[in-house]
């Protein structure tokens, strides 16, 4: 087992013992999701490649930087509200299991660019819902082991389009995040435990977690896991500079 899923686990079991919930300042949510001064729409170029972003309100934040950063090299798209004039977020894998159809239809994809783990490893009032908890005994959303399975099947779906696939390891939770909780060690065993699945089904990773952590402090919102404007057009760059490293590599064997 790897070492950060074995530390995981420790700190979950530690975690139970108790029944006081952390107190900290209620997470703000994503200020690009909720917005209604964005412009989502746009004229796809029948010329450029298509590459598809796919994750929570952390891509929503940098999909849009994307693009402007792509553009006139490839046609940059997310899932949308069914009005297509927001952003849909593709939430935890158990969503994503049932959607990921829907998402990959209809365009042929040179890269998808996706990510899941954050809504996986928050605490809920039940498990699989989104119904957010601060306490430490609740469920989380989905366990490891259900991440790995419904995240098992995403790629599967995802490999089918015959995309090159980047896997986006999902960025750092500060401790004493509420609203809901999640613990500050999660992240790197969801993340060890995708990478596997990622790698082995022969996707590329952009490590989003380890160009974060050094400079969480000046990236990240306090106490929460949303982005600073600063810190989202940092990660658009990364992320950006990903997709045109690989626009031209051949899919995945």
């Amino acid at each position: 087992m790897h070492p950060a899923v074995t530390t995981y686990l420790l700190l979950t079991a530690l975690n139970l013992s108790s029944v006081a919930a952390p107190t900290a300042r209620p997470e703000a949510g994503s200020k690009a999701e909720t917005s209604n001064k964005l412009n989502w729409s746009f004229i796809p170029d029948p010329a450029l490649p298509n590459v598809l972003i796919l994750g929570d309100s952390i891509s929503i934040g940098y999909t849009l930087q994307v693009r402007k950063l792509l553009e006139g090299k490839a046609n940059v798209f997310r899932p949308l509200n069914s009005r297509g004039d927001a952003p849909q977020n593709c939430s935890g894998t158990t969503f994503g299991v049932g959607e990921v159809d829907r998402w990959v239809a209809g365009q042929k994809w040179a890269v998808i660019h996706f990510n899941w783990g954050l809504h996986d490893l928050k605490h809920v009032k039940a498990p699989g819902s989104n119904d957010k908890s601060d306490n430490p005994t609740d469920p989380v959303q989905a366990t490891l082991e259900t991440y790995s399975k419904n995240l098992e099947q995403i790629v599967a779906k995802l490999k089918a389009t015959s995309a090159k696939l980047i896997f986006a390891t999902t960025t750092p939770v500060q401790a004493g995040t509420t609203n809901p909780l999640r613990e500050p060690e999660a992240p790197k065993a969801y993340n060890a435990a995708a990478i596997e699945i990622a790698k082995r089904e022969g996707a590329v990773i952009n490590d989003l977690f380890s160009f974060c952590e050094p400079q969480l402090g000046k990236l990240q919102m306090p106490l929460n896991v949303h982005f600073t404007p600063e810190g989202s057009k940092a990660l658009a760059e990364q992320v950006a500079g990903s997709i045109l490293k690989h626009l031209a590599t051949p899919p995945n064997p």
